[in-house]
């Protein structure tokens, strides 16, 4: 599940990336504005991000889709060692995959440099600047699913919060670091890009700005306030983590 997730988010990135980015598109011909194209960009992956979020492998695996995700529910207790592991395994695996079968699609449309396989690289402010970026998004990030997801009145609108995030980070904040906030996302892109000189930059900060969320959310809360690892809790599935087929502490 979490494989087939962010490989469907990476075609979906892939194809928004072909459709706008590429110099010879219809489209990126009709949108000559940079930051037009990245409005439709946000807008066309923050709804990806909501619909796998509260598809049914969505809210069955909870939609981490980010190692980032699966790490900071790993060290507030609420997934196993052994199940964290295979979710960051099919991450990274669903990733490449994903960008892969877009390159068989697209071939040279999605090689070409103005798309360079969606590549998440930093901006002209570069590495520093594009490190502080991806803590200070993945930050808010945490905090805001950490605060919805875990308040019952609101927590269905967990997945929709985390979709708006996406969409208004792609708008102002890819500029600086191409918004990423998920190693395996970046990996899947590097992996046929051979962008591999920042990738450091996307396996640290992110992780540093969701783990920073959730210590600062927990010693407020208390632990006993996190009741699952899900980004959509309240379903009629039956939850892998705590076994209720609804939502509860």
């Amino acid at each position: 599940m979490e494989a087939a997730e962010l490989g469907l988010f990476m075609i979906s990135a892939c194809s928004f990336g072909v459709l706008l980015d590429y110099p010879n598109s219809p489209v990126h011909q009709a949108i000559p504005d940079p930051f037009v194209r990245r409005i439709l960009t946000g807008l066309a992956m923050g709804l990806t991000a909501i619909a796998i979020i509260y598809s049914p492998w969505g809210k069955q695996s909870g939609a981490h889709f980010n190692p980032s995700v699966t790490l900071t529910f790993l060290r507030l207790g609420k997934i196993k060692p052994f199940d964290a592991l295979f979710y960051i395994i099919a991450q990274f695996v669903g990733g490449v995959v994903g960008v892969l079968i877009s390159a068989a699609v697209f071939g040279g449309l999605l090689a070409d440099p103005a798309v360079n396989y969606v590549a998440t690289v930093p901006g002209p402010g570069g590495s520093i600047v594009a490190f502080g970026a991806e803590v200070a998004i993945t930050f808010i990030l945490m905090s805001i699913v950490l605060h919805v997801s875990n308040n019952q009145r609101i927590a269905t609108f967990t997945g929709l919060c985390a979709g708006i995030l996406v969409a208004i980070y792609i708008i102002f904040e890819a500029p600086l670091s191409g918004m990423s906030m998920n190693a395996a996302r970046t990996f899947g892109s590097a992996f046929s890009a051979h962008t591999w000189d920042t990738l450091w930059i996307y396996f640290t900060a992110p992780l540093i700005g969701m783990l920073t969320a959730a210590q600062i959310y927990v010693t407020a809360k208390a632990k006993r306030i996190v009741s699952c690892a899900k980004l959509h809790h309240q379903n009629n599935k039956r939850c892998i983590f705590c076994g209720k087929p609804e939502g509860g502490v």
